[in-house]
C-alpha cells in the first residue's frame, strides 16, 4: 500500500503565503463554490470541548477536517483549535493527501477574512485609507496571522493588538516581531483605540460583546471571527444595526452566527437577505456612506477544501 503525502505545518504555510490562499479562495467563489450549499458543521462534545468535522466536495476534490476545540486551552498556554485535514480524489474517491489541520485552519481564517475585508473597502463609498489603523482583539494564533495578513493587504498598516493578559501580549508582540511586524499594545484605552481605528477584527473567545458598537468609526470595517454558536458574541447589537452587513454564508449565519442573531431574528435576517462572500467577490455589495461594515465569519468547510486543494498541488496552483 502507498502511503499518502503528509503536509505538515511549515510545508501547509509554504504552501499557502497569503496571496496565493486569498486569490485561491476568490477563484473557487467566482467559479464553481456556492457558500450556500455547504453542509453543517458536525459537532461531538469531549471531555474538555467538542470534535468538530467538516466534510466538503467540489468538483474536482472532496475532504473532511477533523478538529478538537477546547476553549480552556489558551488559559493553559495552549491552541484552542487542533486537527488533521484528509484530502479525497473526487473522481476515485481515493485518499490523496494529508495535511496539518491546525495550520490549514490558522491560514485558512484570516484567508477568509481579508476576502471579506477586502471586497467591503473596495466598495466603501467615501473611500478608504491606503494604510490603515488595524486593531485585532486577542492573543493567540489567529491574532497573529490577522496581523500578518493586514501587513500584506496594506503595506504600511498602523497594526495594534488588545489582550486580556499581558503575558500573551508581550509573547505575541514577540512572533510578530520575528516575522518583521511592528505591532504595538493598545494599552488601557480601549476606548480611544477603537474610535481611531480604521479595521477592527476580533479572534477571541469571549461569550460577550468586546466593547460598545457605539465607538466604532463612520466608515470602519470590523471582521468578527473569533466565535461560533448562537449564545456566542464578540460584537454587541447596536454595532450590528448601524452597519452595512457581509456574511460568510447565510445558511450558516442562520446556524451559528450568535453575533447576528440577538440584533435581528432569523426570520428578519432571511428577508433582508444578507450578501455573503460570493456576491462580495462577483461584486453584489453595497456600502452605506457612514456606516460602519461588518463581516461575520464562522467558518465553512469547503473553505478548507478549497486551500488543501491547492495546498497538495502548489505547482498546479503557483
Amino acid at each position: 500500500m502507498t502511503s499518502l503525502p503528509y503536509l505538515d505545518a511549515a510545508g501547509v504555510r509554504t504552501a499557502l503565503p497569503w496571496d496565493t490562499a486569498v486569490s485561491g479562495l476568490e477563484t473557487a467563489l467566482a467559479g464553481d463554490v456556492d457558500p450556500e450549499n455547504d453542509g453543517p458543521r458536525l459537532f461531538a462534545p469531549t471531555n474538555r470541548g467538542e470534535f468538530l468535522m467538516m466534510p466538503a466536495v467540489t468538483k474536482s476534490s472532496a475532504g473532511v477536517k477533523v478538529l478538537t476545540i477546547a476553549p480552556d486551552n489558551p488559559e493553559r498556554g495552549l491552541e484552542k483549535i487542533q486537527g488533521t485535514y484528509l484530502l479525497f480524489d473526487e473522481s476515485t474517491s481515493a485518499p490523496k493527501a494529508v495535511m496539518d489541520g491546525t495550520e490549514l485552519t490558522a491560514i485558512r481564517t484570516p484567508a477568509v477574512t481579508f476576502v471579506g475585508l477586502r471586497a467591503l473597502a473596495a466598495a466603501a463609498p467615501d473611500g478608504f485609507p491606503e494604510t490603515p489603523t488595524v486593531l485585532v482583539f486577542g492573543a493567540g494564533v489567529q491574532a497573529l496571522n490577522h496581523l500578518d495578513a493586514a501587513a500584506w493587504c496594506w503595506p504600511g498598516a498602523a497594526l495594534q493588538v488588545v489582550g486580556r493578559r499581558p503575558e500573551r501580549v508581550a509573547s505575541l508582540m514577540e512572533q510578530a516581531a520575528e516575522r518583521g511586524l511592528g505591532v504595538t499594545d493598545a494599552g488601557a484605552d480601549i476606548e480611544a483605540a477603537v474610535r481611531a481605528a480604521d479595521v477592527i477584527i476580533t479572534v477571541t473567545t469571549s461569550a460577550t460583546p468586546l466593547f460598545p458598537g457605539e465607538w466604532v468609526a463612520p466608515n470602519a470595517l470590523v471582521a468578527a471571527v473569533g466565535q461560533h454558536g448562537l449564545d456566542a458574541r464578540e460584537l454587541d447589537p447596536s454595532l450590528i444595526l448601524r452597519s452595512d452587513v457581509l456574511v460568510e454564508g447565510r445558511a450558516s449565519m442562520l446556524r451559528e452566527a450568535g453575533d447576528l442573531i440577538p440584533a435581528r431574528s432569523a426570520e428578519e435576517w432571511q428577508e433582508l437577505v444578507p450578501p455573503n462572500l460570493a456576491d462580495a467577490v462577483a461584486g453584489r455589495i453595497h456600502r452605506t456612506s457612514g456606516n460602519p461594515a461588518v463581516y461575520c465569519g464562522v467558518g465553512m468547510s469547503w473553505e478548507d477544501l478549497v486551500l488543501a486543494t491547492v495546498a497538495a498541488s502548489p505547482k498546479e496552483n503557483a
